[in-house]
């Protein structure tokens, strides 16, 4: 909508999870580098917990992109799954076809020949879960015996658990408390500093295409990272709205403002109420409307 009008090629600031956006702010670089390091040692689990918004399913899609060859990677984004479900969705990511009666005897045996199969050719195992906060307790000691399985070498089977904090409370279980022995590596993703809001915003207009001077002003950075606290996710969708804002009324940099109306608009953000609610969507209508009726005609389709 906005594109053209600040010569980006695409929207900035998306949530959706694409790794070319992928920001290395001292955080975010740690935590890659800790699971690269994890995953070459090839043993027990690894932990990475987030509050919401920190940006958990980018850092795993970077990581899962930046493994060489020699790992075949499983994922799945929604763990809450019983015992069986969960074994059945690792070995679909393993390209296993089973029985629709599969047994699980005949299941867990399907998966062990599989795993050695892949070992036999050199190759590293590693399944990550997204929102492990969320598996039951059964589920997360399934995996745990699955971890048993390994060569005089190393494990058949390396598990990432990407969660929020409440997956920490979750180890604490009594009933999993040899699983919460073998994460051998873990790291708690932070929010972004006001320094590193800077580059973040700069690197992803970059990234879309920007070639301008600077587009965010001194105070509506100051009033974003007020506003978010330095949440990526919340950055994103408040730079987005504050640059529809200054679309709408035909400027070309975003001022505080703009950014205090996106934050009034914005569950988790600032209160502060400056505009109507939803101001950034009649903001962006006056602006289509100043280009040539375009809100109209998009209407009447």
């Amino acid at each position: 909508m906005y594109e053209s009008h600040f010569g980006l090629r695409e929207v900035p600031f998306s949530i959706t999870p694409d790794t070319s956006y992928f920001f290395t702010s001292p955080h975010s670089q740690e935590a890659l580098n800790t699971l690269l390091v994890a995953a070459r040692t090839g043993e027990g689990f690894i932990k990475i917990t987030g509050e919401v918004g920190t940006g958990k399913t980018l850092l795993c899609r970077k990581f899962l992109s930046t493994l060489g060859e020699e790992f075949v990677t499983a994922y799945i984004p929604n763990p809450y799954l019983e015992p069986r479900t969960l074994m059945l969705a690792l070995a679909d990511e393993l390209e296993l076809t089973l029985a629709r009666d599969v047994d699980q005897h005949q299941m867990l045996k399907s998966i062990t020949f599989r795993l050695l199969e892949l070992a036999s050719q050199g190759k590293q195992v590693l399944l990550c879960l997204d929102e492990a906060q969320a598996i039951p307790i059964e589920s997360l000691e399934a995996l745990r015996l699955l971890t048993n399985l390994e060569t005089e070498k190393r494990k058949l089977l390396q598990i990432v658990l990407f969660g929020q904090p409440e997956l920490n409370a979750h180890l604490q279980s009594p009933v999993i408390r040899q699983l919460a022995q073998r994460i051998t590596f873990h790291y708690h993703l932070g929010a972004l500093s006001r320094d590193d809001l800077d580059y973040y915003l700069a690197h992803r207009l970059r990234v879309a295409g920007y070639s301008g001077g600077r587009l965010f002003s001194a105070a509506a950075v100051r009033k974003l990272f007020a506003a978010t606290g330095g949440i990526p996710r919340l950055v994103n969708i408040m730079a987005h709205k504050s640059l529809m804002l200054a679309y709408g009324e035909g400027r070309q940099q975003v001022d505080k403002k703009h950014v205090e109306a996106a934050a009034s608009d914005t569950v988790g953000g600032a209160r502060q109420r400056v505009m109507p609610p939803w101001p950034w969507i009649a903001a962006a209508a006056a602006g289509l409307l100043a280009a040539g009726g375009g809100l109209a005609w998009a209407l009447t389709k």
